[in-house]
């Protein structure tokens, strides 16, 4: 047949495999663990730290250990009851060798043996034994010490000359036979636990992949917090230096007592305009789950009653920033779930109905729109937590919770205990649920009078210039990667810079005096200012959470303000500004501040040849630049000129100095990480926040490091 190569051979049966047992988890691993790149090798340590935090959950476990070796190997070790020794009914296999060996094998099948847990679907320790060169686990029962080894999943014995050798680079000796429970030593009677050690398979995860110790601290946190009382450990031996031959030892302790109030209180990133609300309850609700009928070893459905716990806490800040974690049974969910959509359902139905019935006190008229659930989720941090047994998870990484019930019994918990405590009548609470309900609506102001001004602050034609401040001197092009927005301190200053900017790319904004200290200030509050709303619509990005830098008109902002205390304090101001509600403009460093000269120096020509200019900007460059004169035997006009402010540069000298390109120097303002954030965050809270006496401690604190002749009176 024409087309058709000779070479062609049939598709029939004998070209199908049959995967089996641990072989598929090592033929496809990205189905069990996501990846094998460094979350891989996270995602495998995840799978039995969680085995042990199960233990903890049930109040057997209480302490973790989490040992990274400097030979790549990591063990983690619980007091919990161990794993069992005895071999599972219907198989001559132990209990140990049944959960490292066998996919969906284990505890947490509905059985009795944990009433919530993480690694629910009993694949975890078995994929993490597939993919590990070698896997060594011991057991503490009834008073003695069991192990059992692992090469790629096949169980055996590791031996050399000397003993058994923790490394890889000994003799592995498969069992031929039924596997066998080795004991290897005596413990007390009543001394249980679990130790785990395992070496991630160099075939499996490619070399220069290593674990991520953020993420570790960041996780081995959270369960601490999730878990009152329980202690986890993290041990690193690994090498911490540039001399591979040297290897040096850490240690970090995990442990809180105050659950999930502690952990929203340190999650939060804003002064709080309410204290932590801890809302707790539960719900049950009926699922048929298929269980293992011990009689004919078959799989059968059956109606099973399921209790829910609810554990949830939240506070407001006074920022818009909003921070969401969800767990379940302390495994995160990022992507959220069922148990997530109830928490904002009920939320949202709980503070609708406080603003409803206080209406009148807030002043809401027809005119303002209905309460959105960003509305309610600005400035807002918290941690939703449920326990469920054998919760349905999309997929094998857990991030989505699915057990459709839970939503209703979240939402019924939060809507009653939130109603409860915000219409509590104490007089504090009362206080409380009023600042908060101001908060909420505030923002449903801001949100649309930022929608508005984002419509009609896009680049207009000729006909709708008008929609603009008439103050706005803007430029004609409209290339937003060549643009320039100066914001211009006064209309003296305004007048000479209109001469010295190159009006092709070059705006001017001039404001009057110091705009409003947004850091205080409610969002309602900010947009009604009038300076502060022509710089957010000039701009016109939006502000806040609607802020979309695509839309921004002006490649580059640049504060000019004058060189001394006010022009300093005004520049902080405008900082303040676009820190707090237009931040992706400085993360993405496009405010920048002028740098106007301080001098002026006048140097005499002689002969016919013209004198020179020289400007400086500090007070010991003026002086270097005097005495290089003196020692020139150069002349210079008295007195020197000090600039006060921009207006007393004329046109020429303020193009050249602090408008040009060529010739001009900015200050871009930035923000690298999220370290610098946080501490912008501290630094804005202290110097420009509402709470007055940290900064007057540290003015005070301060004192003695400033030297009056540096003050300019």
């Amino acid at each position: 047949m024409e087309g058709v190569s000779e070479k062609s051979e049939p598709y029939n049966a004998r070209h199908l495999q049959i995967l089996e047992g641990l072989e598929a988890v090592r033929k496809r691993p990205g189905m069990y663990i996501g990846s094998t790149d460094s979350r891989g090798l996270m995602h495998c340590l995840w799978e039995i730290i969680d085995n042990s935090v199960d233990e903890a959950l049930e109040g057997y476990a209480h302490h973790i250990d989490v040992h990274l070796y400097s030979d790549g190997s990591v063990e983690v070790a619980d007091d919990g009851r161990g794993i069992p020794v005895d071999n599972v009914p219907g198989t001559d296999q132990s209990g140990v060798e049944v959960v490292f060996t066998k996919l969906h094998a284990g505890g947490k099948f509905g059985g009795g043996s944990y009433s919530s847990s993480g690694g629910l679907h009993g694949v975890g320790a078995s994929v993490v034994n597939a993919l590990s060169a070698r896997l060594d686990v011991q057991v503490d029962r009834g008073g003695k010490t069991y192990q059992m080894q692992f090469r790629r999943g096949e169980p055996g014995r590791w031996i050399d000359g000397r003993g058994d050798d923790r490394a890889l680079d000994t003799a592995f000796e498969p069992f031929t036979d039924a596997a066998k429970l080795d004991v290897v030593g005596k413990v007390a009677k009543h001394t249980t636990g679990t130790r785990v050690r395992y070496w991630a398979d160099p075939q499996i995860f490619p070399a220069g992949d290593a674990f991520m110790d953020e993420e570790l601290v960041e996780r081995v946190r959270q369960t601490a917090f999730l878990i009152p009382g329980l202690e986890i450990r993290i041990i690193d031996e690994r090498t911490q230096s540039n001399d591979q031959s040297e290897s040096s030892r850490s240690e970090e302790v995990f442990r809180f007592d105050g659950g999930t109030t502690d952990f929203v209180d340190f999650l939060a990133p804003d002064p709080a305009v309410t204290a932590t609300m801890r809302l707790t309850g539960e719900g049950s609700f009926t699922e048929t789950v298929q269980v293992l009928d011990e009689e004919t070893g078959h799989l059968r459905p059956q109606d099973m009653q399921r209790l829910c716990t609810v554990d949830v806490a939240l506070r407001w800040g006074t920022g818009y920033d909003t921070v969401e974690e969800s767990f379940v049974n302390i495994i995160r969910t990022p992507e959220g779930g069922t148990h997530q959509s109830g928490f904002e359902q009920g939320l949202v139905k709980a503070v609708r109905s406080l603003i409803e019935s206080h209406a009148r006190a807030l002043h809401m008229t027809a005119k303002d729109g209905r309460i959105e659930k960003d509305d309610i989720l600005a400035g807002m941090t918290s941690v939703v937590t449920v326990r469920i047994p054998e919760p349905q998870f999309e997929g094998q990484t857990k991030e989505i919770l699915g057990t459709a019930p839970v939503k209703g019994i979240v939402a019924k918990v939060v809507e009653e205990q939130l109603t409860k405590i915000l219409g509590s009548n104490r007089r504090d609470q009362k206080t409380e649920t009023s600042r908060l309900l101001e908060k909420i609506v505030a923002e449903m102001r801001a949100r649309i009078s930022a929608r508005m001004h984002k419509e009609i602050s896009r680049r207009k034609n000729a006909l709708e210039n008008s929609s603009f401040p008439a103050k706005l001197a803007d430029c004609r092009s409209e290339d937003v990667a060549r643009t320039e927005l100066f914001i211009v301190e006064g209309d003296s200053a305004l007048g000479t810079a209109k001469l010295a900017r190159d009006s092709e790319f070059q705006a001017l904004l001039p404001i009057r005096g110091k705009i409003l200290n947004v850091q205080k200030a409610s969002p309602a509050d900010i947009l009604k200012n009038a300076e502060v709303s022509a710089i957010i619509q000039v701009v016109g990005a939006g502000s806040g959470r609607t802020f979309n830098i695509d839309q921004a008109r002006y490649g580059k902002i640049i504060m000019m303000t004058d060189a001394d205390v006010d022009g300093a304090h005004i520049r902080t101001l405008l900082l303040t500004l676009f820190f707090r509600y237009m931040r992706p403009m400085v993360q993405a460093g496009r405010v920048f501040a002028a740098v106007p000269p301080l001098h002026r120096v006048e140097v005499a020509g002689k002969g016919a040849k013209k004198g020179e200019v020289l400007y400086t900007y500090a007070e010991d460059e003026l002086q270097r630049v005097l005495a290089r004169l003196a020692k020139e035997n150069r002349h210079y006009k008295e007195p020197i000129q000090r600039y006060k402010g921009l207006g007393e540069m004329d046109a020429q000298q303020l193009a050249e100095t602090t408008m040009d390109p060529a010739r001009r120097t900015l200050r871009r303002v930035t923000m690298e990480d999220e370290a610098a954030l946080k501490e912008a965050e501290d630094v804005f809270n202290l110097l420009m926040g509402s709470d007055v006496s940290p900064r007057r401690d540290f003015i005070v604190q301060g004192a003695s490091l400033i030297d009056r002749a540096d003050i300019d009176l």
